[in-house]
């Protein structure tokens, strides 16, 4: 083996290596998604929050391997291991980090109708939404069909550059967050949170459980921005220095509309690595800070209205978290991104909200019929007498404090 060889072995060897360091960090942050969930909800359904999660991570793995990323990119596995082994290795280590990626959609709308639905229902639609609507959306953008992402796509041609989402602000989190508002509302609210007309907000179970959940995602989200280069050349200390910024923007922009409240100050962080994952390769960390700063005061805000004036009980806020805040990272790309704006250019506004607005289109609509199908067939939601007694005896026959009576 010459030099040459030896060193694009190297940096083939060092590509996958990268990859799979991003992948392992963004496996981390379902851990974050079971604790963040298993503290805000009640203690007689930690262990079914605890226990959704994981369980949906092993169904994406199926159905992702067999079909989403097949659909989304055109590549399958189906060969010898010899083979893999020898051609296949960075595209199997691709195929683990966007893995990562799918899974977070069941891990969203998880949160969002905790302490009310059944168990099979939802791990069975979070298995047909990480095998259809997500792929087809991550197709249209980064994958084989490519028409909305591409620079010679319908949105390039259309507005002079295609949609632009480096980390998943839209792919990822809208995506996420509209295909669980639909099911939100089929479910309904939890029994006793709105009565005689008045809001009855339900107490969280643990603040030091949502705060270590928050932490696992804010760590695990440096694999999910800053891994998104794919490749070691194409790393960018840009991304992880906007990431940095979004978030600390988001936090403080949260701590100060809801009066230092924890649980929204830590959201808030989230909200801003939500919003900044589309444009953190091509904003200046100003911007970055300023998109993290509206994104966390979007979540504050879209909480309560979600919540409060639409009564749809979502537990977690995914809806405006991931759903509203992942728009406005969308949108903001095509602001932010302006070369006028301090960005690095590339970017067209209507080409980001042309991407946004089909990204919702297409979340709402399969979200609907998936969730409606289930809902006139096996049915989503607990009976009340299983939603009185809680989810973990109910559904697992366990708690997770055996030695509380409550």
């Amino acid at each position: 083996m010459n030099a040459p060889e030896g060193l694009t072995e190297l940096v083939s060897a060092g590509n996958v290596l990268f990859l799979i360091w991003g992948a392992v960090l963004i496996f981390s942050m379902h851990a974050g998604f079971a604790f963040l969930e298993a503290g805000s909800v009640r203690k007689k359904n930690v262990v079914n929050a605890l226990t959704k999660i994981p369980t949906d991570w092993a169904v994406s793995t199926l159905v992702y391997f067999f079909v989403g990323f097949p659909l989304a990119y055109g590549i399958t596995f189906l060969g010898s291991a010899t083979g893999m082994l020898e051609d296949r290795s960075y595209d199997l280590a691709h195929f683990f980090f966007l893995l990562c990626f799918a899974a977070v959609i069941p891990a969203i709308i998880s949160g969002g109708i905790a302490e009310r639905m059944k168990f099979l229902p939802h791990v069975i639609g979070g298995a047909v939404l990480v095998a259809t609507a997500y792929p087809l959306f991550e197709g249209l953008v980064w994958g084989r069909f490519n028409v909305l992402g591409a620079d010679d796509g319908w949105l390039a041609g259309a507005f002079g550059a295609g949609f632009h989402d480096y980390a998943g602000s839209v792919v990822v989190h809208a995506m996420g967050g509209w295909l669980a508002l639909p099911v939100i509302i089929m479910v309904g609210a939890r029994m006793g949170r709105y009565l005689d007309g008045e809001s009855r907000p339900v107490a969280i179970h643990s603040v030091p459980f949502v705060a270590l959940g928050s932490w696992f995602l804010m760590v695990g989200w440096f694999g999910f921005n800053v891994a998104s280069a794919a490749t070691l050349p194409k790393i960018s200390g840009l991304v992880a220095a906007n990431s940095l910024m979004a978030m600390g923007g988001g936090l403080l922009a949260a701590m100060l509309v809801s009066r230092r409240d924890s649980v929204f100050v830590y959201n808030g962080a989230l909200a801003g690595l939500v919003a900044v994952c589309a444009g953190s390769d091509i904003m200046h960390p100003v911007s970055a800070l300023v998109v993290g700063a509206v994104a966390g005061v979007i979540f504050v805000k879209g909480f309560l209205w979600a919540n409060e004036k639409l009564r749809i009980d979502d537990v977690l806020g995914v809806w405006p978290l991931h759903g509203i805040c992942g728009a406005w990272g969308g949108v903001a790309a095509g602001i932010f991104g302006l070369e006028s704006l301090g960005g690095l250019g590339g970017v067209s506004f209507l080409s980001q909200l042309a991407g946004t607005v089909a990204c919702i289109v297409i979340a709402l609509v399969i979200s609907t019929v998936v969730y409606g199908l289930l809902k006139v067939t096996v049915g989503l939601r607990l009976s009340p007498g299983e939603e009185m007694l809680g989810s973990d005896l109910t559904i697992h026959a366990g708690k997770a404090y055996p030695e509380e009576l409550i």
